[in-house]
């Protein structure tokens, strides 16, 4: 049985939702435990250092999403890729996919330190960061930077991994790096007094060694793929489509990435607790999100193996009842964030103002999980067909035309003397609003039903 469990799956074969359900529960709690890094940074930061790290760590996640956008782009082209060809059974097509996306994502890492660190400082500067968080998000950010390969390889290694139906393996892999990361923040946090750089450092660290042990995956599968120099080699036609379904999704989250930065300027105006309240949201926000992403990129990879084997209807029947399951997830996840919420921001903080004000805000946000859910499901199964412009112009829509006038009008509308930058609940209000806006929008792009059209192959 556990042999089984990290066999790649065939998911053009049995009930769809059986399929996607297997597939989905490795990945979520796989997911949990990524989440698990940025909470347990937030819990131990929170805990030994105080309430101004915490909101510095959280100042400085926005821009660290920016600077993974690229290789969340490259890991998304080459899921596609993979999904599709091993649907296909198309081994010259799978192994050079393979090799070029760790090409590139090497060529990827060594350009992205060079531009963006000497920008680290200047930027936060113009997003009129507080003094008082200013070298902590600097250090935080550097130190990321610096190790971002292991976050790339990770991200990208184990997409390829789960493209051929294998999600248990990347969950064990982020269950071991976690256990790293609990012990490296404890120490550099509470025994070396490394403050934030601590923090980042254990991190680091810890998405290293899943990198190398999805490294040492991947060697392991050659039965499905050939790997040697001449498929690390840029071929001109691969590179193309890795880029070409990659992009939109880089870009998807490279939008949703500036929105946040955009409306960091904003959130920073309200003070330090709010920026502390904003960073334990984000903490439970990402558990709560979790379910959706996971559906997401289980529906994605669904996709893909079935539009390879040129299965539409079961496409069609999987999109229903993996939307159908991932709407129920969320429902229930509300409930549970409504009903124990505060003692959930009680983990991150003994600042009773802060705990207060944290579950004030979630509150707003608790309803906008369902539309996610939507969103998610949807976009996955259009993304694994090959569409992932559609997603992309959504989540355009949705942020830079939707959320950030939103949030920057009610701040304008609602100020007053004793509020000069307005009610600082429009952070909350505007994303809210923004989630359910994306989930009408896709439901009309996918009952159009254009992504049908849009396989490699066709």
């Amino acid at each position: 049985m556990l042999k089984s469990l990290y066999t790649p799956t065939d998911m053009t074969q049995g009930a769809p939702w059986k399929s996607i359900i297997t597939f989905t529960l490795p990945m979520l709690l796989g997911n949990i435990a990524q989440q698990l890094y940025n909470t347990v940074d937030s819990i131990v930061v929170g805990k030994y250092i105080g309430d101004s790290a915490l909101a510095a760590v959280g100042s400085a996640a926005p821009i660290l999403n920016m600077l993974l956008v690229l290789f969340i782009g490259i890991s998304a082209g080459a899921n596609i890729m993979v999904a599709q060809y091993y649907g296909a059974k198309d081994r010259k097509s799978l192994s050079y996919t393979i090799g070029n996306s760790i090409t590139v994502a090497a060529i990827s890492c060594l350009a992205l330190i060079l531009i963006a660190a000497p920008l680290i400082r200047p930027v936060l500067v113009a997003l009129n960061t507080p003094d008082t968080i200013l070298d902590g998000c600097a250090s935080y950010l550097m130190i990321s930077l610096i190790g971002i390969a292991g976050m790339a390889y990770y991200n990208i290694l184990s997409g390829i991994i789960r493209g051929m139906g294998d999600s248990f393996s990347t969950l064990v892999y982020l269950l071991v790096a976690t256990v790293i990361n609990i012990v490296l923040d404890i120490f550099f946090v509470a025994v070396v007094k490394m403050g934030v750089a601590g923090v980042a450092l254990a991190t680091v660290i810890a998405q290293l060694a899943s990198s190398v042990l999805c490294f040492i995956k991947l060697s392991k599968m050659r039965e499905f793929f050939d790997f040697g120099f001449k498929y690390l080699k840029p071929v001109g036609s691969y590179v193309k489509t890795i880029v070409r379904l990659g992009l939109p999704s880089g870009l998807t989250q490279a939008i949703f990435s500036s929105a946040m930065i955009v409306v960091q300027s904003l959130t920073n105006q309200f003070g330090e607790l709010f920026i502390a309240a904003n960073v334990v949201i984000m903490r439970v926000d990402g558990f709560a999100m979790m379910p959706n992403f996971s559906f997401g990129m289980a529906l994605t990879t669904y996709a893909g193996q079935n539009v390879g084997a040129g299965l539409y209807d079961r496409v069609t029947q999987g999109a229903k009842q993996g939307t159908l399951i991932a709407v129920g997830c969320s429902t229930a996840i509300t409930g549970i964030i409504l009903l124990f919420g505060k003692w959930l921001m009680g983990v991150f903080t003994d600042t009773q103002a802060l705990v207060d004000m944290s579950y004030y805000l979630m509150k707003i946000l608790a309803a906008g999980y369902v539309a996610v859910a939507v969103t998610q499901s949807l976009s996955g199964i259009m993304r694994g067909a090959g569409d992932t412009m559609t997603p992309m112009w959504i989540s355009l829509m949705t942020t830079v035309v939707a959320r950030i006038p939103l949030a920057y009008g009610i701040s304008y509308l609602t100020r007053t003397p004793e509020l000069p930058y307005g009610r600082s609940e429009c952070i909350q209000i505007s994303l809210l609003l923004s989630w359910v806006l994306g989930a009408l929008l896709t439901a009309v792009f996918y009952r159009r039903g254009k992504w049908k059209n849009k396989a490699i192959n066709q």
